[in-house]
């Protein structure tokens, strides 16, 4: 399956099933789109609805649906930024408990927008260190 070359290390890192949920989508999207950039972020889009991701992996939501507002619109609908992987659509008390798993600084302090951009930055810092940069 030519998806499971390309997986994301953070996938590699996650569970079956979201591992499982991107090379469908992928496999789905190449055919549909050719390789390249538009069929990963097609793969992502589709982890998204299902799952979430918490340092350096992807662990399942409590419930589907879009992760944030570029998620949430139509297709004719402006571009928006993401939220990197965080459902920025949870609530502050599941924000927090990630941010306290990933132990943000301040996050007792934060709103609810801050608290998405501190998931994400740990994010980041969390796959950085796993593969080694």
């Amino acid at each position: 399956m030519p998806a499971r070359k390309e997986m994301p290390s953070t996938l590699k890192r996650s569970p079956k099933k979201a591992q499982d949920t991107w090379a469908k989508a992928h496999d789905s999207a190449v055919d549909s789109y050719g390789e390249g950039e538009r069929a990963h972020r097609t793969a992502f889009s589709a982890v998204k609805h299902s799952f979430e991701k918490v340092g350096d992996h992807w662990e399942a939501k409590g419930k589907k649906g879009p992760s944030d507002a570029q998620a949430a619109r139509g297709r004719r609908s402006r571009p928006t930024g993401t939220a990197g992987g965080v459902d920025a659509n949870a609530t502050k008390e599941h924000l927090m408990d990630v941010a306290r798993k990933l132990d943000v600084r301040g996050r007792s302090r934060m709103t609810k927008p801050e608290l998405v951009d501190a998931i994400q930055k740990a994010n980041e810092r969390s796959t950085r260190k796993a593969r080694g940069r």
